[in-house]
Protein backbone atom coordinates (compact mmCIF):
# COMPACT_ATOMS: atom_id res chain seq x y z
CA UNK A 1 0.00 0.00 0.00
CA UNK A 2 2.41 2.21 0.63
CA UNK A 3 4.52 1.69 -2.42
CA UNK A 4 1.03 2.21 -4.38
CA UNK A 5 0.88 5.79 -2.71
CA UNK A 6 4.47 6.51 -3.42
CA UNK A 7 4.72 5.29 -6.97
CA UNK A 8 0.92 7.21 -7.23
CA UNK A 9 2.74 10.78 -5.64
CA UNK A 10 5.73 10.33 -7.86
CA UNK A 11 3.67 9.84 -11.06
CA UNK A 12 1.59 12.90 -10.26
CA UNK A 13 4.52 15.09 -9.58
CA UNK A 14 6.08 14.22 -13.06
CA UNK A 15 2.24 14.84 -14.39
CA UNK A 16 2.11 18.04 -13.17
CA UNK A 17 5.81 19.41 -14.36
CA UNK A 18 5.60 17.62 -17.56
CA UNK A 19 2.23 20.24 -18.11
CA UNK A 20 4.29 23.10 -18.45
CA UNK A 21 6.15 21.65 -21.29
CA UNK A 22 3.71 20.08 -23.39
CA UNK A 23 2.58 23.23 -24.63
CA UNK A 24 5.91 25.40 -26.06
CA UNK A 25 3.98 28.96 -25.30
CA UNK A 26 2.10 30.17 -22.28
CA UNK A 27 -1.62 29.97 -23.06
CA UNK A 28 -2.92 32.52 -20.24
CA UNK A 29 -4.69 35.58 -21.76
CA UNK A 30 -2.29 37.86 -20.31
CA UNK A 31 0.85 36.11 -21.47
CA UNK A 32 -0.85 36.26 -25.48
CA UNK A 33 -1.09 39.97 -24.92
CA UNK A 34 2.28 40.42 -24.11
CA UNK A 35 3.39 37.93 -26.80
CA UNK A 36 1.43 40.35 -29.35
CA UNK A 37 2.46 43.68 -27.98
CA UNK A 38 6.50 41.69 -28.17
CA UNK A 39 5.64 40.63 -31.88
CA UNK A 40 6.95 44.23 -33.54
CA UNK A 41 10.70 42.76 -32.15
CA UNK A 42 10.47 39.37 -33.17
CA UNK A 43 11.93 38.03 -36.12
CA UNK A 44 9.97 35.43 -37.96
CA UNK A 45 11.58 32.36 -38.86
CA UNK A 46 10.37 29.92 -41.96
CA UNK A 47 10.03 25.95 -41.04
CA UNK A 48 9.87 23.47 -43.35
CA UNK A 49 8.09 20.06 -42.22
CA UNK A 50 8.24 16.97 -43.93
CA UNK A 51 5.83 13.81 -42.66
CA UNK A 52 3.35 10.87 -43.83
CA UNK A 53 -0.54 11.38 -43.21
CA UNK A 54 -1.92 7.85 -43.00
CA UNK A 55 -5.70 8.05 -44.11
CA UNK A 56 -7.38 4.84 -43.20
CA UNK A 57 -10.86 4.79 -44.31
CA UNK A 58 -11.11 0.42 -44.07
CA UNK A 59 -10.66 -2.33 -41.99
CA UNK A 60 -11.42 -2.48 -38.18
CA UNK A 61 -9.76 0.77 -36.73
CA UNK A 62 -10.34 3.34 -39.50
CA UNK A 63 -8.96 7.29 -39.00
CA UNK A 64 -11.50 8.66 -41.34
CA UNK A 65 -15.51 8.07 -40.93
CA UNK A 66 -17.98 9.25 -44.05
CA UNK A 67 -20.66 11.63 -41.57
CA UNK A 68 -23.04 12.89 -44.29
CA UNK A 69 -23.86 12.72 -47.47
CA UNK A 70 -25.95 14.31 -50.24
CA UNK A 71 -28.37 13.01 -52.67
CA UNK A 72 -26.50 12.48 -55.05
CA UNK A 73 -23.27 11.00 -53.76
CA UNK A 74 -23.68 7.29 -54.43
CA UNK A 75 -24.64 8.13 -58.25
CA UNK A 76 -22.10 11.09 -58.68
CA UNK A 77 -18.89 9.84 -60.24
CA UNK A 78 -16.77 12.06 -57.59
CA UNK A 79 -18.32 11.39 -54.42
CA UNK A 80 -19.88 15.02 -54.68
CA UNK A 81 -21.28 15.91 -51.24
CA UNK A 82 -19.78 13.53 -48.90
CA UNK A 83 -18.54 14.77 -46.04
CA UNK A 84 -16.03 13.36 -43.55
CA UNK A 85 -14.21 13.42 -40.25
CA UNK A 86 -10.87 12.71 -40.16
CA UNK A 87 -8.02 11.95 -36.79
CA UNK A 88 -5.16 10.88 -39.24
CA UNK A 89 -2.01 10.00 -38.17
CA UNK A 90 0.81 11.76 -39.37
CA UNK A 91 4.68 10.32 -39.38
CA UNK A 92 8.35 10.74 -40.49
CA UNK A 93 8.01 7.83 -43.16
CA UNK A 94 5.51 6.34 -45.15
CA UNK A 95 5.46 3.21 -42.82
CA UNK A 96 2.49 2.83 -40.62
CA UNK A 97 5.30 2.07 -37.58
CA UNK A 98 7.64 5.15 -38.40
CA UNK A 99 7.40 7.40 -35.71
CA UNK A 100 4.82 9.85 -35.00
CA UNK A 101 4.79 12.71 -34.87
CA UNK A 102 1.14 13.74 -34.57
CA UNK A 103 -2.18 13.83 -35.76
CA UNK A 104 -4.10 15.33 -39.01
CA UNK A 105 -8.27 15.93 -37.31
CA UNK A 106 -10.44 17.76 -39.19
CA UNK A 107 -12.98 17.31 -42.20
CA UNK A 108 -13.07 17.11 -45.63
CA UNK A 109 -15.54 16.75 -48.02
CA UNK A 110 -16.24 16.09 -52.32
CA UNK A 111 -16.83 19.60 -53.44
CA UNK A 112 -16.39 19.55 -57.05
CA UNK A 113 -18.71 17.54 -59.51
CA UNK A 114 -15.96 17.64 -62.25
CA UNK A 115 -13.11 15.63 -60.78
CA UNK A 116 -12.27 14.74 -57.32
CA UNK A 117 -11.60 17.59 -55.20
CA UNK A 118 -11.84 17.89 -51.82
CA UNK A 119 -12.28 20.61 -49.79
CA UNK A 120 -10.16 20.12 -46.27
CA UNK A 121 -10.05 22.10 -43.08
CA UNK A 122 -7.34 20.22 -40.52
CA UNK A 123 -5.58 21.17 -37.81
CA UNK A 124 -2.13 19.61 -38.05
CA UNK A 125 -1.68 18.51 -34.68
CA UNK A 126 1.78 17.86 -33.64
CA UNK A 127 2.80 15.47 -30.55
CA UNK A 128 6.63 15.38 -31.44
CA UNK A 129 9.28 16.57 -29.19
CA UNK A 130 9.82 19.88 -30.90
CA UNK A 131 6.38 21.00 -31.33
CA UNK A 132 4.81 19.00 -28.93
CA UNK A 133 1.34 20.91 -28.67
CA UNK A 134 1.54 22.71 -31.38
CA UNK A 135 -1.10 23.02 -34.02
CA UNK A 136 -1.20 24.23 -37.72
CA UNK A 137 -4.78 24.73 -39.33
CA UNK A 138 -4.52 23.88 -43.20
CA UNK A 139 -7.74 24.83 -45.57
CA UNK A 140 -7.94 24.52 -49.09
CA UNK A 141 -8.58 22.53 -51.93
CA UNK A 142 -7.24 19.00 -52.31
CA UNK A 143 -7.38 17.51 -56.10
CA UNK A 144 -6.66 14.35 -54.87
CA UNK A 145 -5.89 12.70 -58.32
CA UNK A 146 -3.43 15.69 -59.33
CA UNK A 147 -0.10 14.79 -58.75
CA UNK A 148 1.08 17.91 -56.55
CA UNK A 149 -1.93 19.69 -54.60
CA UNK A 150 -0.98 23.16 -52.43
CA UNK A 151 -2.55 23.45 -49.77
CA UNK A 152 -2.42 27.22 -47.33
CA UNK A 153 -1.63 27.09 -44.12
CA UNK A 154 -3.63 30.10 -42.34
CA UNK A 155 -2.90 29.90 -39.16
CA UNK A 156 -1.37 28.17 -36.01
CA UNK A 157 -1.07 27.93 -32.08
CA UNK A 158 1.79 27.14 -29.99
CA UNK A 159 5.36 27.96 -31.59
CA UNK A 160 3.33 28.12 -34.66
CA UNK A 161 1.32 31.27 -33.67
CA UNK A 162 0.63 33.48 -36.27
CA UNK A 163 1.78 30.73 -39.09
CA UNK A 164 1.24 31.12 -42.25
CA UNK A 165 2.31 29.19 -45.54
CA UNK A 166 1.93 26.80 -47.74
CA UNK A 167 1.08 22.51 -47.80
CA UNK A 168 2.61 20.69 -50.70
CA UNK A 169 0.74 16.90 -51.02
CA UNK A 170 1.71 14.16 -52.95
CA UNK A 171 0.13 10.82 -52.78
CA UNK A 172 2.75 8.64 -51.65
CA UNK A 173 0.31 5.25 -51.91
CA UNK A 174 -3.16 4.98 -52.46
CA UNK A 175 -5.20 1.64 -52.37
CA UNK A 176 -7.88 1.70 -55.47
CA UNK A 177 -9.69 -1.39 -53.42
CA UNK A 178 -9.73 0.01 -49.49
CA UNK A 179 -9.39 3.44 -50.53
CA UNK A 180 -6.41 3.62 -47.96
CA UNK A 181 -4.11 6.53 -49.27
CA UNK A 182 -0.39 7.46 -47.45
CA UNK A 183 0.19 10.75 -48.55
CA UNK A 184 3.40 13.08 -48.37
CA UNK A 185 3.38 16.45 -47.16
CA UNK A 186 6.03 19.14 -47.35
CA UNK A 187 5.33 22.32 -45.53
CA UNK A 188 6.57 25.79 -45.51
CA UNK A 189 5.34 27.73 -42.64
CA UNK A 190 6.40 31.37 -41.64
CA UNK A 191 5.96 32.36 -37.90
CA UNK A 192 6.87 33.66 -34.67
CA UNK A 193 9.10 32.86 -31.91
Amino acid sequence: MVNTCITLIILCSIILFAIPSVLSLDQDPVAVEQWFENLPNMTPKLTHLHFYLHDLVSGSDPTVLRVAQSNITSSSPTAFGFIAMADDMLTTGPEPNSTVLGRAQGIYGSACLEESGLLMTMNLVFTGADYNGSTLSLLGRNAVFHTYREMPIVGGSGVFRMARGVATAKTYEFNLTSGDAVVEYNVMVQHYN
